[in-house]
């Protein structure tokens, strides 16, 4: 089979399209034919070394979807034929999804309803898992609550509107204007600029005060900010930053509101085929698809992983191998 393979850590050029060997499930595994691969910038960060993989020569990919072609011992719940989608992989003994097969373990892997697109789904596992984390299990969203998602127009932050406004949640989302019309699409009930310089005061006036959940991948950025626009008893859930120090310039408003933040990473999930089937239920009824900015084939992968973190897209970038 044709996979993506680095031999080294470095830049995206590092990665090359080679010839290997299909590789075999093991017990509890399945041989998944992949329809597609998220581009995550995660697996810019097994290339560059930063997260080491098990052993080089190595394989990126953490999400796929396609179609089981074997299954190893023990494996009841599957067959050949099947449609599947997942994530975590890659960071395991299992290499990536960065190929035209690729072994995957079923305890992160759910059965696709034929309603829901693969390609779709390939894209689907890191951010919407994240979103759902975040949403649904850290900070129970309930309906009608206002819930804040900073860069609606990300590849989390726009699974995190469509899983918010399927609670009935009232949104409010930040994005660049050109992204405003699609994302509001979405399901956001505000989309605001995220530059304006009365963003803060913008919040507020569409919150009717205060915002009761906060979804937050800049904590670098909007710490502070998340507390002062903070209804009281508010959640904030923090995903990543570019800057690892995070702080309040004044903790008050924190306090003052009994604001709880939790601080969370979709590896840490306990079981991922609980949220898995949440998202895949979400696929199948349409209130959540993946928006595809851009699909790659294997040899395009170094393209891929520049993209993902310089340019501005909305949704998701996937290799099809």
């Amino acid at each position: 089979m044709r996979a993506v393979r680095l031999q080294e850590h470095g830049g995206p050029d590092v990665l090359g399209v080679e010839d290997v060997e299909r590789p075999a499930p093991g017990p509890g595994e399945l041989l998944v034919e992949v329809a597609a691969a998220g581009v995550n910038p995660v697996d810019t960060y097994y290339r560059e070394g930063t997260y080491t993989p098990v052993s080089l020569p190595f394989t990126p990919g953490v999400d796929y979807a396609g179609t089981v072609v074997e299954t190893g011992d023990g494996v009841d719940a599957f067959a050949v034929g099947d449609r599947v989608y997942g994530t975590g992989i890659g960071n395991t003994a299992n290499q990536g999804s960065y190929a035209e097969y690729a072994t995957v373990p079923t305890d992160r892997t759910v059965s696709l309803p034929d309603g829901a697109d693969l390609v779709e789904a390939g894209a689907a596992g890191v951010v919407a898992v994240t979103a759902w984390r975040a949403l649904v299990d850290h900070a129970a969203l309930d309906p009608a609550e206002y819930a804040l998602v900073h860069g609606g127009s990300g590849g989390v932050g726009h699974a995190a509107v469509q899983i918010a406004a399927a609670v009935s949640a009232r949104v409010l989302t930040t994005a660049r204007p050109e992204y405003h019309d699609d994302v509001a699409a979405l399901g956001a009930d505000e989309v605001l600029d995220y530059t304006r310089h009365d963003l803060e005061d913008a919040v507020l006036s569409a919150s009717d005060g205060g915002v009761d959940v906060v979804l937050d991948h800049r904590l670098d950025d909007y710490f502070q900010f998340d507390a002062d626009v903070a209804a009281q008893n508010a959640r904030v859930v923090g995903i990543g930053e570019n800057s690892p120090d995070p702080g309040f310039a004044n903790d008050t408003p924190a306090r003052k509101k009994d604001v709880t933040y939790q601080f969370m990473s979709m590896f840490n999930t306990p079981d991922l085929r609980v949220p898995l089937r949440g998202v895949a239920h979400l696929m199948e009824t349409g209130e959540l698809s993946i928006e595809v900015a851009e699909t790659y084939d294997l040899e395009e992968a170094a393209d891929a992983q520049r993209d993902v973190l310089t340019e501005s897209f909305l949704g998701k970038l996937v290799v099809t191998p």
